[in-house]
C-alpha cells in the first residue's frame, strides 16, 4: 500500500471514531436529559408541618400538610409553606447541577447553584464525585487524543516521534 493509500486509510478510520464517539456522546446527554428531569427536591419545615416536593423546572409537584398544621397558626404556616417552597426548588436545582456535574465534570453552574444554597440556607455544599469513568467501549480521552495527533488526519500534523 503506498503512503497516499495510508494517509486515506488513517483519515476514513479517524473519521469512523470520531462518528462512534459522537454516539456515544448523543447517547450519554440523552442519558443525562432523562435524569435532570426526573429530579425531584424534598423540603419539609422545621416543625415537621409541611413537606413540599419540587420539579425540575421548580414547579412544586405536590404540599403535604401533616396533622398539627390545623393547631398551627395561619401565619406560622404560611410562612412555613413559602420556607419549604424555597428549600424544595433550591433542593431540585442542587440535584441538577449534580447530575450535570457527575455527567460533565466540574462546572461553574453547580458551584453558583451551591453558593446560593450556602447564602440562602446556610447548606453545607455537599461532596460532589466528578470522576466519569468513560463509557464502555471508549477510552480515555487522553489515549484518544494520543492517536489523533499521530496520525495525520488533515495533514496539518507530523507524528509524534
Amino acid at each position: 500500500m503506498n503512503e497516499t493509500a495510508r494517509q486515506l486509510l488513517a483519515r476514513i478510520e479517524a473519521i469512523d471514531t470520531a462518528a462512534a464517539e459522537n454516539g456515544s456522546r448523543a447517547e450519554a446527554y440523552q442519558h443525562m436529559a432523562g435524569q435532570l428531569k426526573d429530579v425531584q427536591g424534598e423540603a419539609t419545615s422545621a416543625d415537621g408541618v409541611v413537606t413540599v416536593v419540587a420539579g425540575a423546572g421548580g414547579g412544586i409537584t405536590s404540599v403535604t400538610f401533616s396533622e398539627r398544621s390545623s393547631a398551627t397558626a395561619p401565619e406560622v404556616l404560611s410562612s412555613d409553606v413559602l420556607q419549604a417552597i424555597a428549600e424544595a426548588q433550591a433542593s431540585a436545582a442542587r440535584l441538577q447541577a449534580e447530575v450535570v456535574a457527575r455527567n460533565l465534570g466540574d462546572t461553574e453552574l453547580l458551584d453558583r447553584v451551591l453558593a446560593s444554597d450556602e447564602e440562602l440556607f446556610g447548606s453545607p455544599r455537599p461532596v460532589v464525585v466528578t470522576t466519569v469513568p468513560p463509557p464502555p467501549g471508549r477510552r480515555p480521552a487522553a489515549a484518544v487524543e494520543d492517536d489523533v495527533d499521530e496520525l495525520t488526519v488533515f495533514g496539518d500534523r507530523e507524528p509524534r516521534p
